[in-house]
């Protein structure tokens, strides 16, 4: 399609056109109501002798909401900046709203909408302002404008909030402000890189639930995600690894690509039978997500029998034991951890233990320190609080970490998680309250209970302009490793990062999920005995961060306690206990199955349809419902009275002539509990949701 480097391949469709045609093309999709909005034809980006994207290809028509999904690396990014007319392709062409996104940039720009990974607001200007600013940039004409405005704010819920500075939103509300920037001008195409990294349930839901209603108006979105259940809320989605698409279609197309069945293991003990399982059944995909294991196999019901017999031989608990619909989950993480690495700069590495490399013999298990914290107890806070000026950002809190605990610390943006931490690490001083750290006091020794933890910051504490190696060896030196000893530690991070033979690689240049393995290389250097981590796997795509949470629980088989915060709910179902924290307090504390099954007084339905998110509306005012959310790819209902909203339920579907679905009462997911004791005190402390502040 005009492309003069001969390296470019085409295909033969592609031969079949000239340059002088694309006028003609482009003129044609003009006059008529456009249907196709984004078109990638062969789409090559080459940097050097790195293929970043390599001849994608694939449509999206007006209305539809596209996601594409793909490891650390993939090429999502460089993909997005490329239909944006912000970086031109190597060859291969590209569409946006019958636009060449090369030849015809300021056309496209018109267009089109892109929210980028990064805020792109001004921190010192209130809410409004940053409206009205992106508004006069945009041209967007001052009659009229207001009444835009109104609508934007009232839809996002962000009406309350205008005269609030950029730098004192939470993260949710920054995405819902960057998105209101974007939108100002109408677009016809959304691109949204990443939206809600970083971003809590409750966030991520009205997020989701401002992009369907933008989808009505008849704006085509296009959308990266690492969150899989997200993907399931998409009309088709794309499989991108390496900068090839695998593969394109519906979730339930893509499901279909399943090699095998799943089989689905319910237990408490999930981590002991994964890691027994994963050791017993040879050449099984075997995973664990949350308190469930999924075991990929042909032979689905002597798998069955196998599992049921190894689990019971070794005395662990099993709750239900049976076979399952594949999630999109399954179906990347089989396809992807089946694939051969290349090079861990473009391509996850398969998992390994702590200090081995795929293809290598496990070393011999070290043996740790004698227990450094007499007593058992890792972490105390006894009325921990915090005050900037008249904002109370932790309020009383109190708990005990003991020795060895994976303790899961939960809550929405700005509840005060960081904040707990940084206290706790000796980095920021507490207003009222105690605490100790591995039996030194968080006040008085702080500089103790630096040597005795590793800390792992939401923004990985690398230096960006420096090698791999030469944040190893500053981090070595911090924590005063000298000599061989220091040789031995940098070795070992090498290899548990999976960088051997990277060393002199820029840090900039390594994908999120290779920075986040040599950030917490370089923070457990020293074997602390306590290991804080602050969001570590935010932005990081489903393989890294199991790989990741292999090398937690390696850790923490060895005694090293684990104090973590997350917004992934599904890694607070590995936890051994959790807090969860909204508004600077305490609002519940437990085990994953304490939580569903104790603290959460509601009851969930979950319904499964075609379209689902054309329902939630329809069933939220039923009798009997409290609230309906997209989960995955159905609905979950809450309510009180599971009966009566089923009943409810079936009756509202048969009305809309509705006949192809599946209802069923389920146990609470971690979503859900967080979600559901979240409104309740706000109910309890006569409090209204953010996201019912605009209509009170």
């Amino acid at each position: 399609m005009g492309n003069s480097n001969p390296g470019c391949r085409q295909t033969p469709l592609f031969h079949c056109l000239s340059i002088k045609m694309v006028p003609h093309i482009i003129e044609t999709k003009k006059k008529l109501a456009i249907d196709v909005q984004i078109e990638a034809r062969d789409l090559t980006k080459r940097f050097g002798n790195l293929v970043a994207v390599d001849q994608v290809s694939f449509q999206v028509k007006q209305g539809e909401i596209f996601g594409i999904v793909g490891p650390d690396g993939a090429g999502k990014t460089t993909t997005l900046r490329m239909l944006a007319s912000i970086m031109d392709p190597s060859c291969g062409t590209a569409f946006l709203a019958g636009f060449d996104t090369k030849t015809q940039a300021s056309h496209v720009k018109k267009h089109l909408a892109y929210m980028s990974q990064r805020f792109g607001l001004y921190p010192d200007l209130t809410v409004g302002e940053n409206i009205s600013f992106y508004a006069d940039l945009y041209g967007v004409p001052k009659a009229g404008r207001k009444t835009r405005i109104d609508e934007l704010l009232g839809f996002s819920q962000m009406q309350p909030f205008q005269q609030r500075r950029a730098q004192d939103l939470s993260g949710g509300m920054k995405q819902k402000l960057q998105l209101i920037c974007a939108l100002i001008h109408t677009p016809t195409v959304l691109l949204l890189d990443e939206p809600t990294n970083g971003v809590d349930p409750v966030s991520r839901r009205d997020f989701w639930r401002i992009l369907y209603k933008i989808v009505k108006q008849g704006v085509t979105i296009l959308v990266t995600t690492a969150y899989l259940d997200e993907a399931e809320r998409c009309d088709r989605i794309g499989l991108l690894d390496q900068g090839t698409l695998l593969a394109t279609g519906t979730p339930g197309q893509i499901k279909s690509l399943m090699k095998g069945a799943v089989l689905t293991i319910k237990s408490p003990d999930a981590r002991k039978i994964n890691k027994l399982l994963a050791g017993q059944l040879p050449g099984l995909d075997v995973n664990v997500f949350g308190d469930t294991v999924h075991i990929v196999s042909q032979q689905i019901q002597e798998t069955q029998k196998k599992a049921q017999s190894l689990i019971q031989a070794a005395e662990l608990r099993l709750d239900e034991i049976k076979q399952a619909l594949p999630t999109l989950e399954d179906v990347f993480v089989s396809m992807m951890s089946t694939k051969t690495p290349v090079d861990p700069l473009s391509q996850p590495l398969h998992c390994a233990p702590a200090g081995q490399t795929p293809g290598q013999a496990a070393p011999e298990k070290k043996d740790r320190t004698p227990d450094r914290i007499s007593g058992g107890t890792a972490v105390r806070a006894e009325n921990l609080t915090r005050v900037f000026g008249s904002f109370t950002a932790v309020d009383d809190l109190s708990f005990e970490v003991p020795r060895g605990e994976i303790f899961g610390f939960i809550g929405p943006n700005g509840a005060g998680k960081s904040t707990t931490i940084r206290m706790l690490c000796g980095l920021l001083t507490p207003s009222f309250g105690r605490g100790s750290v591995a039996n030194h006091d968080i006040y008085t020794q702080t500089e103790e209970i630096k040597q005795e933890i590793g800390y792992m910051s939401q923004k990985f504490s690398l230096y960006e302009d420096l090698t791999v190696q030469e944040n190893i060896q500053f981090y070595g030196g911090i924590y005063g490793l000298r000599g061989r000893a220091m040789n031995d530690r940098r070795a070992w991070a090498m290899e548990m990062a999976g960088l051997v033979g990277h060393g002199k690689t820029l840090t900039k240049n390594l994908s999120v999920g290779w920075k986040q393995r040599l950030a917490l290389a370089c923070a457990i250097l020293h074997e602390p005995p306590i290991l804080f981590l602050d969001e570590p796997t935010s932005g990081v795509d489903p393989i890294s961060r199991r790989q990741f949470w292999d090398l937690i629980y390696t850790m923490a088989d060895q005694g090293t306690t684990v104090f973590m915060s997350t917004h992934y709910m599904e890694e607070a179902e590995y936890c051994d206990r959790i807090a969860l924290i909204y508004k600077g307090r305490m609002i519940a504390m437990g085990t994953p199955m304490e939580l569903k099954t104790q603290k959460m007084h509601e009851q969930i339905l979950d319904l499964r349809c075609d379209a689902p998110q054309a329902l939630v509306e329809k069933l939220t005012d039923l009798k009997g419902v409290r609230d309906v959310a997209l989960f995955g790819a159905g609905l979950h209902v809450v309510t009180r009275d599971a009966v009566l909203a089923q009943r409810s339920i079936c009756q509202k579907l048969l009305d809309l002539k509705i006949t192809d679905y599946k209802i069923e009462k389920i146990l609470p997911g971690m979503e859900d509990v967080f979600i559901s004791l979240i409104e309740e005190d706000d109910r309890n402390q006569g409090a209204v949701p953010e996201k019912y502040q605009e209509t009170r």
